[in-house]
């Protein structure tokens, strides 16, 4: 490991350690709206760390919500950093399955930051959940989660469970999509940032840190309003503005794909 790399994942570390302070010294203390303060910072402070730039477009008539605009946000799912991306440009309460409270540092921060854990296996678990999910967008948060259910490579899009999207028909808000890329400054994708497989946690952090440089390309999507619709149409119609927009930034962009260093 060269010096530059140990210099980086030191300070991953000491980062590290300042996000579970203020999670668990600071937050029991202050509002949701100074909660939201604290992890978009940390998490832009963390992607600086991680040599992550932030590429964000938005529809020209979207107004960038605040924590009193509710809205279920789902995403497609690449990498641990998407929590991060997201949480930098806009906090969210994120739905997350159950294993992730076991990732090495990145499951106690998250967990500590008040995301949901469910076990997506167990309708149960499903029903449990429901009740805190309503309860946070009727507060007016921001509620996002993965409706892929899994991190899945670049270029790919698994079908959009649709099970959560009925959290939006319930609580009468609507669903924001955003599509993520990871690429270079060409607009190749890197392949660095994806989580995937049996990568470890360890070699997804090392692989992400020995890049010299990346780009989270980040589109929000138009909003879909859930009045009228069922959870199928309402996760189809997600999916497949997901689906459109990452097709024409890949269409538009270069075809080459970054390997990890």
């Amino acid at each position: 490991m060269n010096l530059q790399l140990s210099w980086r994942l030191a300070r991953f570390g000491v980062h590290t350690l300042k996000g579970l302070f203020i999670c668990g010294v600071v937050f029991p203390f202050i509002n949701i709206e100074r909660r939201g303060q604290h992890i978009q910072i940390w998490s832009q402070q963390l992607l600086r760390i991680c040599r992550l730039e932030i590429k964000h477009t938005a529809p020209i008539h979207h107004a960038a919500p605040t924590h009193t605009h509710s809205a279920l946000i789902v995403a497609n799912h690449i990498s641990w950093l998407d929590i991060f991306v997201m949480n930098s440009l806009q906090p969210c309460r994120f739905i997350a399955k159950a294993d992730v409270r076991g990732w090495p540092v990145v499951g106690w921060l998250v967990a500590l930051s008040g995301t949901l854990f469910i076990a997506r296996e167990r309708k149960s678990d499903l029903k449990r959940v429901f009740e805190p999910i309503l309860r946070h967008l009727h507060a007016g948060e921001r509620v996002a989660f993965f409706p892929e259910g899994t991190s899945s490579s670049q270029g790919q899009l698994a079908s959009f469970k649709t099970s959560l999207f009925e959290a939006a028909i319930m609580a009468k808000v609507d669903i924001q999509p955003y599509a993520i890329r990871y690429i270079d400054h060409a607009g190749a994708l890197h392949g660095a940032a994806e989580y995937i497989g049996e990568t470890t946690f360890l070699q997804s952090m090392l692989r992400i840190l020995a890049n010299k440089h990346m780009i989270a390309d980040v589109q929000t999507l138009p909003r879909i309003s859930s009045h009228n619709l069922e959870r199928r149409e309402l996760a189809q119609s997600a999916q497949d503005a997901i689906s459109q927009a990452l097709s024409q930034a890949l269409a538009t962009g270069s075809t080459q794909r970054v390997q990890p260093s």
